[in-house]
């Protein structure tokens, strides 16, 4: 091999595949001599790769840990366990790891030729993640709009609306974000000229278009989304006073479920969304706080009412 630059990447992808290569070993794998193969350690560690030497019997070169992550260089076989892995974590509902799956396999994505993530694709949809109840996501759907994010381009999506109503939606993608056990897009509406934020579960396909899209000045987008699965998008919007910590109250009402603030050390304000009074009241009564109506008023008279029934029903079992 007398390509330097296709010589040192086989010697990375060499050093990657078992844990110590003797020099001569090397030298044979790339066929050159032992002091070329010192030469080529020595332009990979002028690269940030951490490559020991140890000498003595059973020493040899290997791949150290480092203070960076150097780029890996994958077999076909190996690419594809990484995408499948990412894809099932992406998809996973796991706190803290989809983001960073979905941000690593779009990445990844973009590397792999088509029939490597056609093979990608097929053991996918093959394998499953049992995770704690909540709506799926297509994997494809997610990678499709994190590429797009990334390269600001139009998107055309099949959406179902929470009323069971689908159609085409032309949208320009700014962020996927993943809000406890759901997966959002927040994005600019070109047909309703407004922010919308799109529950990925309910995109039944999308294509994205060549189309590139000039930056628009974003609200906060992490505070837009909250507000709109948990408020903007019901007939009533609710406010009361917990009496108890925020960690508390936050242990028990999920993110999508409404927006929690700090009330002072011992109680919170939660914000939320229905478009029926009775079932929030219930959703409140079965947190087993106690708490104070802020808004609105009917709020209050339901809870009472509820409360009524409790005790007569408690009265009739006595």
């Amino acid at each position: 091999m007398t390509d330097p630059t296709r010589r040192v990447l086989r010697l990375l992808s060499l050093l990657q595949s078992r844990p110590v290569w003797s020099g001569p070993e090397l030298a044979a794998e790339l066929g050159v001599t032992v002091r070329s193969v010192r030469r080529d350690v020595d332009r990979l560690r002028e690269l940030g790769y951490p490559v020991p030497a140890d000498r003595g019997h059973g020493g040899g070169y290997r791949l150290g840990p480092g203070r960076r992550l150097p780029p890996l260089l994958l077999q076909p076989e190996e690419a594809v366990a990484a995408a499948v892995g990412l894809r099932l974590a992406a998809a996973s509902g796991i706190d803290g790891l989809g983001e960073a799956a979905l941000r690593t396999l779009t990445t990844l994505d973009q590397l792999m030729p088509p029939g490597l993530r056609e093979e990608v694709s097929a053991v996918a949809g093959a394998v499953d993640v049992v995770v704690p109840a909540g709506p799926g996501v297509d994997a494809d759907v997610l990678v499709l709009l994190a590429r797009a994010v990334r390269a600001r381009v139009l998107v055309r999506l099949d959406y179902e609306t929470r009323d069971g109503r689908r159609g085409e939606r032309r949208i320009e993608p700014y962020r996927v974000l993943s809000l406890g056990r759901r997966w959002y897009l927040f994005a600019w509406d070109l047909d309703r000229d407004d922010w919308r934020t799109f529950r990925l579960d309910r995109i039944h396909g999308g294509r994205a278009t060549t189309f590139r899209f000039a930056p628009r000045t974003v609200p906060d987008v992490e505070e837009h989304v909250r507000r709109s699965v948990t408020a903007w998008a019901f007939a009533h919007t609710v406010r009361v006073r917990l009496l108890v910590p925020l960690e508390r109250a936050a242990d028990v009402v999920p993110p999508q479920a409404g927006r929690l603030t700090a009330d002072g050390p011992d109680a919170c304000l939660l914000e939320a969304g229905g478009d029926d009074l009775a079932e929030i009241a219930l959703h409140l009564v079965r947190t087993g706080f106690e708490l104070e109506v802020l808004d609105p008023p009917e709020l209050a008279a339901v809870l009472r009412e509820l409360g009524r029934r409790m005790l007569r029903a408690g009265s009739v079992a006595g």
